[in-house]
């Protein structure tokens, strides 16, 4: 099957022998990586309060 990377667009073969796939490569995964460290992706939903996420 052929799919599009996510980052460039350029079509690529997924399989088990691609390892970045969906990606084309490791720079295109890498680039992904970053735009969901950096918040410029992200999942719509409502805001986690901070305080909530730690309880003991």
């Amino acid at each position: 099957m052929k799919v599009n990377c996510p980052t460039c667009q350029k079509e690529v073969q997924w399989s088990k022998e691609n390892s970045h796939r969906p990606f084309c490569c490791k720079r295109c995964q890498l680039i992904d990586l970053g735009e969901w460290a950096s918040e410029e992706k992200r999942i719509k939903g409502e805001p986690v309060q901070a305080d909530n996420m730690m309880q003991d």
